[in-house]
């Protein structure tokens, strides 16, 4: 071979080698940048244990045991810390991140769902035994107020402005309205039947409130403490989620077989797209351009242009029944590299690369994998 040949193909392998230097820099940044940076998947299990996943390496390296019946888990995003809450177990869980030690704190009968403050410093929950809310220090972790709500308090929501906790109650059928400082009760508005959960506008004004029996939606004017609607939606839904600007609220509904988008600010029901089998599960991107949605029947899951309604690319197959979704932590403002998916039938976790909207791998956690939270340490 020539010379001229051999600088040629030394220079496409020098191409080719600074390509994939690129390439792997920008799958793995983190890990090269700071050797000492996690990133790890919280599992919750059926049978009480978390599963933590290595999302750098993509295998499970551990398991804790929490509680019986996790019925909420999230990120706290201020310290490094994964909180969730142990319906059976009467009390809400910390687990420290570096060490995985598991703290927990009773609040009392029938806990769901949880909130925190903007600063991280509180925490609020409700018991739907009791009918209690109940807010929580995150520095002492001791409890450190309480209130009475309405009938089985299901969730409790700090509004944007941080100044009322929006509460729903399940059995009275109501959305009670409390101070932030003081957990006083100040009024309490009637909606649909069974209500479950809430979504607060960003200007804190207006509550959607959804139940999964309901084929409504109730729309509370926070200020005046008034319902203001209720919209009538084509099934009944599993999931609302807000657009990050607030603009929009999308009903995640099964029985209708897709999504319906209701305008926040004329408080009319819009669009509607039919998705698959049984869609039940929805993540937005943090830029509102894009949005994922599990087919619960289909095993997989359908990455959205949500401005334009339309499908991104061809459906995902994830393996098993794909359920709850998390997106793995932004690097400094960069797109969120992976998207997680529970496959609740499977017993795994698929991993996806939401850069080409392709599935990485599947990694075995346990038995019904249920809910996830990331965190970055």
């Amino acid at each position: 071979m020539s010379s001229g040949k051999n600088y040629r193909a030394y220079f496409v392998v020098c191409l080719l080698a600074v390509f994939g230097t690129v390439i792997l820099l920008r799958e793995h940044r983190p890990s090269f940048l700071r050797p000492s940076l996690h990133m790890c998947a919280y599992v919750a299990l059926a049978d009480g244990t978390m599963a933590i996943l290595d999302l750098a390496k993509l295998q499970a390296v551990g398991r804790i045991s929490v509680g019986p019946t996790i019925s909420d888990l999230r990120e706290q995003t201020k310290r490094e810390e994964i909180w969730g809450v142990s319906t059976s177990g009467g009390y809400v869980f910390v687990v420290d991140t570096p060490t995985n030690r598991v703290t927990r704190i009773p609040v009392g009968p029938s806990p769901y769902s949880l909130d925190f403050s903007s600063s991280g410093n509180r925490i609020y929950t409700t018991t739907a035994g009791s009918d209690q809310l109940v807010a929580v220090d995150a520095g002492s972790r001791q409890v450190y107020g309480r209130a009475h709500t309405n009938s089985e308090p299901m969730q409790a929501r700090l509004t944007p402005d941080e100044k009322n906790i929006v509460v729903v109650n399940r059995r009275a059928g109501m959305v009670s309205i409390h101070d932030a400082r003081t957990l006083q009760l100040l009024s309490s508005v009637a909606v649909i039947a069974a209500p479950e959960e809430v979504v607060v506008a960003p200007d804190s004004k207006l509550a959607f409130v959804m139940s999964r029996t309901q084929n409504r939606l109730s729309v509370v004017d926070l200020e005046r403490a008034v319902l203001v609607t209720n919209l009538e939606l084509a099934g009944k839904p599993m999931q609302i989620l807000l657009k990050p600007d607030g603009g929009e609220l999308y009903a995640i509904s099964p029985e209708a077989h897709g999504l319906q988008a209701i305008n926040t600010w004329t408080h009319e029901v819009g669009d509607t797209m039919v998705l698959g089998f049984a869609p039940s599960y929805a993540v937005i991107s943090a830029d509102s351009s894009e949005m994922y949605v599990t087919d619960y029947a289909a095993a997989r899951v359908i990455p959205l242009d949500i401005n334009n309604r339309r499908l991104l690319e061809r459906p995902i197959p994830v393996g098993g029944t794909a359920g709850p979704m998390r997106f793995s932590p932004a690097d400094r403002g960069a797109e969120a590299a992976m998207l997680l998916v529970a496959d609740q039938s499977s017993d795994d976790v698929a991993v996806i690369r939401t850069r080409t909207d392709s599935l990485i791998t599947l990694i075995p956690v346990g038995a019904q994998p249920e809910r996830i939270a990331v965190k970055m340490f």
